[in-house]
């Protein structure tokens, strides 16, 4: 089972915050988001696991950071590669699945991931 793709994807994906980073990445105008402004927008998870899990997307290829360092302080950002942004699909494939059969939303239903708050 270990080269299982389907198993290898989990890994990459299946890990707690993963799929809230990834989405949070891709909501709203503003391609590029700071690192305050994701641990802003997860309120709930800790610095240390936000930090761990951005370097994981960025080593999958999922996100790329932009650090600038003509600023004071420096600032980096991150953003979804195209390979993140394709994985969007699959969130939202996920989001039909799960109000077709598991979870009635009415307000859900009606908005595109990007804009979704929640």
């Amino acid at each position: 089972m270990k080269d299982c793709t389907v198993y290898k994807t989990m890994n990459v994906i299946g890990k707690r915050w993963t799929i809230h980073i990834l989405l949070e990445l891709h909501k709203g105008e503003k391609k590029e988001k700071r690192f305050n402004e994701l641990k802003r927008k997860l309120e709930y998870i800790t610095p240390k696991i936000l930090s761990e899990r951005l370097t994981e997307l960025e080593n999958e290829g999922l996100i790329t950071k932009k650090f600038d360092d003509s600023t004071n302080p420096p600032k980096s950002e991150y953003y979804l590669t195209e390979s993140g942004t394709d994985f969007i699909k699959i969130i939202h494939a996920i989001k039909r699945w799960g109000l077709k059969w598991k979870f009635q939303n009415e307000e859900c239903e009606k908005l595109i991931c990007k804009y979704c708050e929640h």
